[in-house]
């Protein structure tokens, strides 16, 4: 399966952290009002489907993020997620995706994981942590796969964003610098911000 238009379109995937409905509901309208339309809300606790859910049929594409087994898969895309990201490589979530036609970003950092993960064909591969190797690191990775699409995460805002995409990204995640505030302001002005850099 292909990454959600939205994604390839804006370039900018939020990653947000410990959601619920209400503020999960609040944390869209801020990066709608900023220019970005997709979320990816990660699932380590039982209140992120109910965050999945509360913003699942409106303008934005959600995803699932942090999901680390085909339970938690088959239920976030039962409560509206389009995508799911994990942080490493699962055989088995890459075949469920394929089963279930949901696209599916696997996490790897190694040539080695990079490698095994491009081998099962993913929408793309998140390479994770990003801000381990920065944007050096990943342009070498398209020396042996100049047809790699990755999603680097871990460590971007708006002073590096470029940078990754200028690299070989197709699209980035942007945690904490982006979402995880209680000035609403701050978080529109931030996604304001990341999608003027990348238009």
């Amino acid at each position: 399966m292909r990454l959600p238009e939205t994604i390839i379109d804006e370039k900018v995937i939020p990653v947000a952290r410990g959601l619920s409905e209400s503020t999960a509901m609040r944390l869209v309208e801020d990066l709608a009002a900023g220019g970005i339309h997709s979320i990816e809300i990660t699932v380590e606790s039982p209140e992120a489907f109910g965050a999945i859910v509360a913003v699942s049929g409106s303008e934005f594409t959600i995803g699932a993020g942090t999901v680390m087994s085909v339970p938690d898969a088959d239920r976030a895309v039962s409560a509206g997620a389009e995508f799911v990201v994990s942080p490493h490589l699962d055989v088995a979530l890459v075949q469920w995706a394929s089963d279930n036609e949901v696209a599916y970003v696997p996490g790897a950092l190694t040539p080695t994981e990079v490698a095994s993960a491009r081998r099962l064909r993913p929408a793309a591969v998140k390479l994770f942590p990003a801000s381990l190797g920065g944007p050096k690191y990943l342009k070498s990775l398209f020396g042996p796969w100049p047809d790699l699409r990755v999603i680097p995460t871990g460590g971007i805002d708006a002073g590096n964003i470029v940078s990754f995409l200028d690299a070989g990204a197709v699209a980035v995640g942007v945690g904490g610098w982006l979402t995880a505030h209680d000035d609403r302001a701050l978080v529109t002005e931030r996604a304001a911000e990341l999608r003027a850099q990348v238009v």
